[in-house]
């Protein structure tokens, strides 16, 4: 059956955002997540494979491996950049060294944080507990925009597919966007300019 996903609307995101942020034990580290997954599409395994030496702070990208033994570069905005670093620095001297994305009391992220977050906004937000709203659809919604504002190529190179398999035919193999241009996407997604973004309107 065809996966029931789609992306969330600009007001039920909003509200999503909200519930996190005014709700549970770490809103700081909970919004930070919601964050991350608005702005890389990157899959929950990415983000708790997160480690310090994965931050490039200087030109905004962030290491990502995720299912599949896939790895890619993927640009983030420095306001999102800024706070992952600040996690890693609390983290650094709490239980969770060499990790990103600790916990307030210094624990490591894990799979339990994402239930733990989704459980509570479907109790503040009876829509996402019914269609059963999760990580995953945040994907769904950046590249949906990102597919609509900058073109296939892009969308595929900001979800991180690799060349293999079918999908996109033999066409994929020979249009690909680069990494500049994944960056700008990013920019017009977070209204901030990225350092490899090229032409950017936020210079």
């Amino acid at each position: 059956m065809p996966s029931t996903r789609r992306a969330i609307g600009d007001a039920r995101l909003a509200e999503i955002n909200e519930v996190a942020a005014r709700t549970g034990d770490d809103p700081a580290l909970d919004t930070l997540l919601i964050r991350l997954h608005t702005e890389t599409a990157c899959r929950r395994g990415g983000a708790l494979s997160l480690r310090p030496r994965d931050l490039d702070g200087e030109q905004c990208l962030i290491h990502l491996r995720e299912k599949g033994g896939t790895a890619r570069w993927q640009p983030v905005s420095p306001t999102l950049m800024r706070h992952l670093q600040a996690t890693t620095t609390n983290a650094a001297t709490a239980t969770a060294p060499g990790r990103c994305c600790a916990t307030a009391p210094g624990g490591p992220l894990t799979r339990r944080r994402y239930d733990y977050l989704w459980q509570r906004i479907g109790r503040h937000l009876p829509w996402v507990r019914a269609q059963q709203i999760s990580t995953h659809w945040l994907r769904h919604t950046t590249l949906t925009w990102v597919e609509r504002s900058h073109g296939h190529a892009v969308a595929r190179a900001y979800a991180g597919h690799t060349d293999g398999g079918s999908a996109g035919g033999a066409t994929a193999t020979y249009v690909r966007a680069s990494l500049s241009e994944v960056a700008l996407a990013l920019a017009g997604l977070t209204g901030e300019d990225h350092p490899l973004a090229a032409d950017s309107p936020y210079r």
